[in-house]
């Protein structure tokens, strides 16, 4: 089917709920993406660091395949065979000791974190428990309890009223997030962050802020809630982000790369955190069904046996590196592969990122003023070359 009958049908069929830039993608291999009129694009973008192994990775599709001709869903009602091998992977990769919730999106997983910091405050004896403290600039997701968590007032504004208990305050501040605790007290039920603000303009956490952060925390009694949903698993270098800091938080929420493509989120918390549930408390229909699960385990294990976060520190070096010296690009900040490039006074991100697609390069325009870059961890020297070429041909 031609573009503009895709466009056509969709124009005609799907809410227009997006903002969709003029390309509509049928094929992808590795780093690369074919538009429904063949042409060839490199992929920079990830599909918003969630083909964290590359489109169709043969070993994924694989396993995917098997699952269906096995069994694509059961219950949670039951045991399944994938589920409990997928959440002792994860526990592993967090130090061990946990749990893990499966659901189907970030959203989800933050769902069910700051579910979990209520009934861990009830716990606690201290009915009225349930305020969550959150950052500026924030994003956690769209359903309303997690849009009331997220830091934009633009994105919350048609939405009013959101669910009451959610502060901001500004991210990297300890002394202002410190006085919001001290007025909310017994009441304080979790502080919830982001160590990279992704959505926000790929902003990591200032030095020595989320050791500060623990330690408040630790004090207060309230849980440590960490959003890794972009993060997480090898993205900024380390399996997770928080580990660039040397903490250890109470709960820890993925999604985007868990899957490589396939829908599929994750609630981690540490054993004490976790006895706040009890059976009944939070479930889901389709989280950690078979197909989803053995989707992620296959990553997961793709994931240990390439070592993802060494290559990704790697070659985020080299992008980081090669953008700095881009003309136009004034400045390069993230970790790993989770990378902002800052453009020189006067250039607009949303020009530079539609030159880029015209010339063969999928990235996004995370503020008007920056380009975000979160490409497969599997990435190349040679692609990201010619990924900077492009963009420099695009600034020019």
């Amino acid at each position: 089917m031609r573009f503009d009958e895709l466009a056509a049908l969709d124009a005609a069929h799907v809410m227009g709920t997006y903002a969709r830039l003029p390309v509509a993608f049928v094929r992808g291999e590795g780093c690369r993406l074919w538009d429904s009129e063949g042409r060839e694009y490199l992929d920079f973008l990830g599909g918003l660091a969630v083909t964290s192994l590359g489109h169709a990775h043969p070993e994924v599709a694989e396993a995917l395949a098997e699952q269906a001709r096995t069994l694509l869903h059961v219950s949670n009602l039951y045991y399944n065979d994938v589920q409990p091998k997928l959440a002792a992977e994860l526990d592993g990769l967090l130090g061990g000791g946990g749990r893990v919730f499966f659901a189907n999106s970030g959203a989800e997983a933050n769902e069910c974190a700051i579910k979990l910091a209520r009934r861990h405050g009830q716990k606690r004896g201290v009915l009225h428990t349930y305020h969550v403290v959150s950052a500026i600039n924030s994003f956690h997701g769209r359903t309303l309890t997690t849009l009331a968590a997220t830091g934009q007032p633009a994105k919350q504004a048609a939405f009013q009223p959101l669910p009451p208990g959610f502060w901001q305050v500004p991210y990297g501040d300890i002394t202002l997030l410190e006085d919001q605790a001290e007025r909310l007290g017994e009441k304080l039920a979790a502080v919830m962050l982001e160590v990279v603000q992704g959505e926000g303009g790929v902003w990591p956490a200032p030095p020595d802020y989320l050791e500060a952060v623990r330690a408040l925390c630790d004090r207060t009694g309230a849980l440590l809630i960490l959003d890794e949903v972009q993060t997480g698993l090898g993205r900024t270098g380390k399996w997770f982000a928080f580990e660039h800091f040397g903490i250890r938080p109470d709960v820890v929420t993925m999604a985007k790369a868990l899957g490589n493509g396939v829908p599929i989120g994750a609630c981690w918390a540490t054993a004490e955190a976790v006895t706040a549930f009890e059976p009944g408390d939070h479930a889901t229909t389709f989280g950690g069904q078979p197909l989803a699960a053995r989707a992620a385990l296959t990553t997961v294990m793709v994931m240990q046996r390439e070592n993802v976060p060494e290559r990704a520190a790697r070659a985020g070096a080299r992008l980081a590196e090669a953008l700095a010296a881009t003309p136009g690009v004034s400045d390069v900040r993230g970790l790993g592969l989770l990378l902002a490039a800052e453009l020189a006074e006067g250039i607009d991100s949303k020009t530079v990122a539609a030159a880029c697609l015209d010339g063969g390069l999928i990235v996004n325009a995370v503020t008007p003023t920056a380009l975000r870059f979160e490409p497969s961890l599997l990435v190349t020297d040679d692609e990201i070359d010619e990924a900077v070429t492009i963009l420099g041909k695009a600034l020019a």
